[in-house]
């Protein structure tokens, strides 16, 4: 499957720069994206390099969920391609 990197996840002050929000294609309800809890995703630089993680839980009512990467992302992979598998 394939999603995109929406946003860093955060709150008001503060910023958790390896916890993302991932829109997933053809999820758009709470339902689907609780199925896809516990599934890897990876998202790959230009060089080649990947970063791996987790989904950790749903994210809101439209099917967006969160995942925990191992590192920090860096601010170029806001709107970029992951995979999940």
């Amino acid at each position: 499957m394939k999603g995109t990197i929406v946003n860093f996840r955060g709150g008001r002050h503060t910023q958790y720069s390896n916890q993302m929000v991932i829109s997933v294609e053809g999820v758009s309800d709470k339902e689907k994206a609780a199925s896809l809890v516990g599934k890897s995703i990876s998202w790959k630089n230009t060089k080649g390099n990947a970063i791996t993680g987790k989904v950790s839980s749903v994210h809101g009512n439209s099917g967006a969920v969160r995942a925990i990467f191992e590192k920090g992302m860096p601010g170029q992979s806001l709107g970029c391609e992951v995979s999940l598998e």
